[in-house]
């Protein structure tokens, strides 16, 4: 398990794009198949049909790490304890496992979020709380204004994007790590370096991707609606990389990365900065090109 106080399942399912019955089926035989962490949102707009799958496997529900987060929109502390409540409804769980902030919002102050936020977990609506998408300066801020521990900082990290200062933050305030779109959307299968270390120990691009991920003690959420593509996401835990191939992937994640650095700060700070209308235009244009390079921002 990663680092942090919560026992975060090493792989989950993400559902972001999932919804509907393709959402209810592909909850259902991924946790059939043995994963037992379910990332989703209110913003994904999928709670109910998650909280279907979730029914209709049969697993027990104390097996199971449900994962869901609050959207910036509700991070006044009023509008945040009925979002934890409304999302507990929609999925139908008398308790969160673990409930994140989604974005940073500047709109509103983040000693208030983080207070409303401590005081659901501490009224037992979540056993965990976190956040997700933060960058270095708001981990610190957030861990100063939190009087609960802050579990893990989700963020997009994969072959593609690295973030070693990022992750070293969350690690030196003992936040565990959980990378979304860890395969790049599907990119790294097409990674010449990544299929020919995959070769050698039978695995496919994205199946190396998820185990550098995993080897230092990332949890990864990839999103799959393909069942052979779940089973292939599971199976990485029957091979170990070497330290020359580990560091080879990440040299080449650092070199690809050099973009990212530079647009993350700049879009930081925009999102302070910029008012509401503009700050929708600019995470659009931000997902726009995390596509081109070759991941993908939620």
């Amino acid at each position: 398990m990663p680092e942090g106080s919560a026992l975060i399942p090493l792989i989950g399912l993400g559902t972001g794009p999932l919804r509907g019955r393709v959402c209810v089926d592909t909850v259902e035989q991924a946790l059939r198949l043995g994963y037992r962490h379910i990332d989703t949102a209110e913003g994904y707009e999928n709670e109910r049909n998650v909280g279907e799958g979730l029914r209709a496997s049969g697993v027990q529900r104390e097996d199971i790490f449900v994962t869901t987060k609050i959207s910036p929109s509700h991070f006044a502390p009023r509008e945040l304890e009925r979002a934890a409540k409304d999302s507990l409804m929609r999925l139908r769980l008398s308790q969160i496992d673990l409930l994140l902030l989604h974005w940073p919002n500047p709109q509103v102050p983040l000693s208030e979020t983080l207070e409303a936020l401590c005081g659901v977990k501490r009224a037992g609506l979540t056993r965990h709380i976190g956040v997700s998408n933060f960058e270095v300066t708001d981990i610190d801020e957030a861990v100063r204004h939190a009087s609960e521990p802050l579990v893990c900082n989700q963020i997009e990290m994969n072959s593609f994007v690295d973030r070693p200062k990022l992750t070293a933050a969350c690690r030196a305030h003992h936040m565990a790590v959980v990378a979304y779109c860890p395969i790049a959307r599907g990119e790294a299968n097409n990674d010449a370096v990544l299929k020919r270390i995959g070769h050698a120990y039978g695995k496919s691009g994205a199946q190396v991707s998820l185990r550098w991920l995993v080897q230092q003690g990332i949890s990864v959420i990839p999103c799959t609606s393909r069942i052979e593509r779940l089973s292939e996401n599971y199976s990485i835990f029957d091979f170990e990389l070497s330290e020359a191939e580990m560091s080879e992937i990440s040299s080449i994640a650092r070199r690809r990365s050099r973009l990212a650095t530079v647009i993350s700060p700049m879009r930081a700070f925009a999102l302070k900065t910029l008012p509401a209308p503009a700050t929708s235009v600019l995470r659009i244009g931000y997902r726009m090109l995390r596509r081109v390079m070759g991941g993908t921002a939620r």
